[in-house]
């Protein structure tokens, strides 16, 4: 197979490498190069990004030395193995507000101690139990505390 040389003004098109998208996920700017700001970067890539890159690499390839199918087939992969993994991840964050949702409704009525949104320390009875920026809420009166945050749980009431 005989692949012509051109000079750049002359380059058919799809010999044209434009990588600006990649390099626009990937590059890191000038001002901030720190390590933690590079990986949040990666590590909001979703799994379009991944197709587009993988694309953006196959029209970009280098005729003389295409990418083998082993590379492909090892990308794809990996390409399923982090779709795996995200699901995973989902399906354990959906286990544990469902856990979380299922402890605090077991307090609906008890008397709790803990530490409000605030910072005060509030001693009350549970009225509503409330799922909030993923997170279980119980309202002691018109106090707000994390389920995290309760300190001490009693059947009956403190002033009893």
């Amino acid at each position: 197979m005989f692949f012509p040389i051109y000079p750049l003004s002359l380059c058919p098109p799809f010999l044209i490498f434009d990588m600006s998208a990649i390099d626009s996920l990937l590059s890191s700017s000038a001002t901030n190069t720190s390590n933690a700001v590079n990986s949040d970067r990666l590590n909001d890539l979703t799994m379009s990004d991944f197709i587009k890159m993988m694309v953006a690499q196959l029209e970009n390839q280098d005729p003389m030395d295409p990418m083998s199918n082993t590379e492909m087939l090892q990308q794809m992969s990996q390409m399923r193995s982090i779709t795996s993994s995200d699901r995973l991840t989902s399906s354990i964050e959906s286990l544990t507000l469902g856990q979380a949702l299922s402890t605090a409704s077991s307090l609906i009525g008890k008397t709790i101690t803990g530490v409000d949104t605030l910072g005060q320390s509030i001693t009350g009875k549970v009225d509503k139990v409330a799922i909030e920026n993923g997170e279980a809420k119980l309202y002691v009166g018109t106090s707000i505390i994390n389920v995290g945050n309760v300190t001490a749980i009693a059947d009956t009431d403190p002033d009893a």
